[in-house]
């Protein structure tokens, strides 16, 4: 028991000498992830935009790191080449950005395929390069790989036709994957992050008049934290999540099941 008199229960993992690839791993939701398998006993890289995890103001120690544009498929081709020739047990497909927060408008064609590419055809690029290092792992289990959809999987959010449409997309590409790759021994499997605290979030969530009603449509009663993510992720690649693939977890606070 805690000092309060609760009995932990937090699940605990094992994931020593498991070799994994979180993309977008530098902040937010990635970040967890990352933290989550270090501490768990992984052997861990994430990538980022930045030349080196020098740049970055937070502590990135204790991570291989690689840059990725996921716009550039011989970018997404070199961290997948790097992936085979150190070998790998899961994949997270994370990296992505809300255009509209750089003042982009996807309804603008080139700025819709621009979305496509970075949360769709990118995952897809990656899955597929990793695919033969993914199929010579010995991790109990099988060898993952995780997509993070959102809530714009299920429901239409206006400011994000592209985002919306390449996060539904992953929802289909997860069962076509799972498919043809259990043969591989590869399981295949997505979260669908519900409205969750993050820097990129930070701005939308300030603002009262979208926060409130999210709030009050969510039966948790509460933003999600980056860490609740991460805690789906890594039971789903665990031993104990081996009979399940091709499926997508909402942790989202109930918000998908509200009227």
């Amino acid at each position: 028991m805690d000092e309060e008199g609760r009995m932990p229960n937090t699940a605990r993992y094992d994931y020593s000498g498991a070799r994994v690839l979180v993309t977008g791993g530098t902040s937010g939701i990635g970040a967890a992830i990352a933290a989550g398998y270090r501490a768990a006993g992984a052997d861990v890289t994430i990538t980022g935009t930045r030349a080196s995890v020098d740049d970055y103001a937070d502590d990135l120690s204790g991570y291989r790191y690689h840059r990725l544009d996921v716009e550039n498929p011989a970018s997404v081709a070199e961290v997948a080449a790097a992936a085979r020739e150190s070998g790998l047990d899961i994949l997270v497909n994370n990296a992505g950005m809300a255009l509209p927060s750089l003042g982009l408008d996807e309804y603008q064609p080139d700025i819709f395929a621009r979305a496509i590419e970075m949360h769709l055809t990118s995952a897809f690029r990656m899955a597929h390069g990793c695919a033969d290092a993914l199929a010579q792992s010995k991790l109990e289990g099988g060898a993952s790989i995780i997509g993070i959809a959102s809530m714009s999987s299920y429901f239409g959010i206006g400011i994000v036709p592209g985002y919306g449409a390449a996060k539904t997309g992953l929802l289909g590409l997860t069962r076509v994957l799972a498919l043809e790759w259990a043969k591989r021994n590869i399981r295949v499997n997505a979260v669908a992050a519900g409205l969750t605290e993050s820097r990129m979030t930070a701005s939308t969530f300030a603002n009262p008049e979208w926060a409130e009603p999210t709030l009050a449509r969510t039966p948790a009663g509460r933003l999600g934290k980056p860490e609740d993510i991460a805690a789906a992720v890594l039971f789903l690649t665990s031993a104990g999540a081996s009979w399940i693939t091709g499926q997508t977890l909402p942790v989202d606070g109930g918000f998908t099941i509200s009227g």
